[in-house]
């Protein structure tokens, strides 16, 4: 019975993360600033152009990334590895208009879900079912990122350039993010 025992130090760093899938989450931890980073760049843009409802959507967008990114690096952190602090870029600071805005969201969004499901599927071929575990609630904030951004898209497609509906939108764009949170 006591050969089946490692000594106390053995499995404590033999519980350490897998370097690959640190690897992949400081990745994704980088990608989480720079959605950060892009949404604060995105709501500055819809603030200067009296889109103040969109800019208080983008500002708490961006905030909600940088909460996702925290919740990766303690993660990291505490699974024995070390997370790294992202350097981000400016990325764009001009839009031709809000449908622009919500396209390059999407297109964004897709790109982070891509990622996701590289790790979930990195962590299924490492055995590593602690981390897969852990991402199984990114998975599902993706739908709903990916689901909400369409959904804004259709209600710019809807509004056309009709300036009347454009208002709305931007009065109402923070009551459509509540209704895909209630949903969830």
């Amino acid at each position: 019975m006591a050969a089946l025992l490692a000594p106390v130090e053995e499995s404590y760093f033999g519980g350490m993360m897998h370097e690959k899938i640190s690897e992949a989450l400081n990745a994704q931890i980088a990608l989480e600033g720079q959605s950060s980073h892009t949404y604060l760049t995105m709501a500055v843009w819809a603030e200067t152009q009296g889109f103040d409802g969109v800019a208080d959507f983008l500002y708490a967008h961006a905030e909600e990334e940088r909460m996702h990114m925290l919740k990766l690096m303690r993660f990291v952190n505490e699974r024995g590895a070390v997370a790294l602090v992202p350097t981000v870029h400016a990325g764009p600071t001009s839009y031709q208009g809000l449908r622009e805005v919500f396209e390059s969201i999407l297109g964004h969004e897709t790109k982070v879900t891509e990622n996701i499901n590289g790790v979930v599927d990195l962590c299924l071929s490492v055995k590593d079912y602690t981390t897969h575990n852990f991402m199984q609630w990114y998975v599902g904030e993706q739908i709903e990122e990916e689901a909400l951004a369409r959904k804004l898209l259709d209600k710019l497609a809807l509004a056309g350039d009709d300036n009347g509906a454009m208002y709305l939108f931007d009065r109402d764009i923070m009551g459509f993010m509540a209704q895909a949170s209630n949903k969830a």
